[in-house]
């Protein structure tokens, strides 16, 4: 087993000793999966620029003003931009979100992404890539997420996170993209770990190995930190 697979196992496994969602991966999928897959697209849509509670809030009040996305679709882009507010880019956001309806509904037949299920992960990638506004960091997302697909999804926080452990390769530019330690961390870490150690690499972020002023002295990986070793 090479080094760098070594201290990232060792690393998830400290992560998964106090964060647990490895092991609670079913309730985990409970959580975070939607049957319908566009809703998970949607919602991902709704998040960028924004924080967890603002994207929630104009997901709920999209919902409640539409109860399926064929009546949604029918909704202006006023309309719709009203109802999302609260996520920010409003404007913006309702028309990627009208013409992705439309989109799908001319290419599927109904308003569902439930048959990107059944097709090979390059269809899939190549399919939501051709939607307006959706990168990788989005695709990689509804894959894990809600299509139950490997990937490794890369936001801010694990990012943070896997540059100040060290887990990206130093013969790396300094630079390194999100998308560039999504291709890193999958091709480095066991697929039925990816959606576990993922959300606990996040919940770390969040908690502990924050941007600013991170809390070294609670950090059960400090020890493998690049980040804190040169403090």
């Amino acid at each position: 087993m090479p080094d760098i697979v070594k201290k990232i196992k060792r690393a998830l496994d400290s992560l998964e000793n106090i964060y647990h969602n490895e092991k609670n991966h079913d309730r985990l999928l409970l959580q975070v999966r939607h049957e319908e897959p566009l809703d998970g697209l949607v919602l991902t849509i709704l998040s960028q620029n924004t924080n967890d509670k603002n994207r929630d809030a104009a997901f709920g009040k999209l919902k409640s003003n539409w109860n399926n996305w064929e009546s949604a679709a029918r909704a202006t882009r006023e309309e719709l931009a009203d109802s999302i507010r609260t996520a920010g880019l409003s404007s913006t956001k309702s028309e990627r979100i009208l013409f992705i309806l439309k989109k799908i509904k001319c290419d599927f037949g109904e308003y569902s992404l439930n048959v990107l299920k059944n097709k090979e992960m390059d269809y899939v990638k190549e399919y939501l890539g051709s939607l307006p506004g959706i990168g990788p960091k989005t695709i990689s997302c509804v894959m894990l997420f809600d299509l139950g697909l490997p990937s490794f999804p890369v936001d801010t926080h694990i990012s943070r996170v896997c540059k100040r452990l060290g887990f990206v390769p130093r013969s790396s530019k300094k630079n390194i993209t999100p998308e560039e330690i999504s291709v890193f961390m999958e091709h480095n870490v066991p697929e039925e770990r990816f959606l576990g150690s993922h959300v606990n690499i996040i919940e770390h972020g969040r908690n502990i190995c924050k941007a600013q002023k991170p809390n070294c002295e609670k950090c059960s990986v400090k020890d493998g930190c690049l980040f804190y070793l040169s403090l």
